[in-house]
């Protein structure tokens, strides 16, 4: 097996929605936010290669959204999805999995691309997973999420005949774990992945950064917090006892840590960048 780290793209989010209800007070320590409030975040996926397939998760928000869509997301770098498959040396075509932790656009958006008369699957010759929970949640959204589904990176993965749904926690195949979280939306999935005796949690926005290891640490869009905050302490304490090593998803700062257990609880201990964890 081989790991690697796809880097789709950097922006800027408001600090106070990434954070929640923690006082900026607290967060500042953390991380900086600029005079508008706006802090750092990265979208870094995770690519697997194992004997017989290449597994992709999550594609990041892509290209297809108009001025309008990205005048606020404040994107900065030169970050893509056909750079990092580049840098990683691999094609499009060559992807057999893509699973999508869940459907938010910054998550699921590089999937589909729009061509001059239509859209078109940008991973033509792989199957798109993605909970049964997630699906359903996202087809008939809520109001609090509607804003984060958009039609155009749905509707066509259901029309590709290559859209597929994982019911149930266990394993996708050798050395690949999924567990599912509902806090942040229904039927998230985290991947836990077996590497060389070790093992990476693909965190995704069940734990968006480092800094959202203490529990309070809950983003505003999630729509169940108080879920959200026992679902991380029962997971941070198996974390501890096994040894998992986290990657974030979303934080611009920090690509990996293991965990150590506090008198405050547990907190980030040794921080790793992604090819340290891969060689280590």
């Amino acid at each position: 097996m081989k790991l690697f780290a796809i880097n789709t793209e950097n922006w800027q989010s408001d600090g106070g929605a990434v954070f929640g209800v923690v006082p900026k007070k607290l967060w500042s320590r953390f991380v900086q936010a600029d005079e508008k409030n706006n802090i750092n975040v990265a979208n870094r996926n995770l690519l697997v290669k194992t004997d017989d397939r290449l597994i992709l998760f999550d594609t990041g928000m892509g290209d297809k959204q108009d001025d309008k869509f990205f005048s606020f997301r404040y994107i900065f770098g030169d970050e893509s999805l056909e750079k990092g498959f580049k840098n990683a040396g691999f094609q499009f075509d060559e992807v057999t999995d893509v699973i999508f932790t869940h459907l938010h656009y910054d998550h699921c958006g590089g999937a589909v691309r729009k061509t001059d008369k239509n859209f078109e699957l940008t991973f033509k010759n792989a199957t798109h997973w993605v909970s049964e929970r997630q699906w359903k949640w996202a087809t008939e959204p809520n109001v609090r999420e509607a804003a984060s589904y958009l039609p155009e990176n749905l509707l066509p993965l259901k029309d590709s005949g290559k859209l597929k749904f994982i019911e149930d926690e266990g394993a996708f195949c050798p050395g690949i774990e999924l567990r599912m979280m509902h806090g942040h939306t229904d039927g998230q999935i985290i991947p836990i992945i077996e590497y060389h005796g070790k093992k990476l949690v693909f965190t995704a926005d069940f734990i968006a950064s480092a800094a959202h290891i203490p529990l309070p640490y809950i983003p505003s869009y999630d729509t169940r917090p108080l879920l959200s905050m026992k679902e991380k302490e029962d997971f941070l304490k198996e974390a501890v006892e096994q040894n998992y090593t986290l990657m974030f998803q979303h934080d611009f700062y920090t690509e990996c840590c293991a965990l150590e257990q506090t008198p405050k609880g547990i907190r980030a201990g040794k921080i790793l960048k992604f090819e340290e964890f891969c060689w280590g």
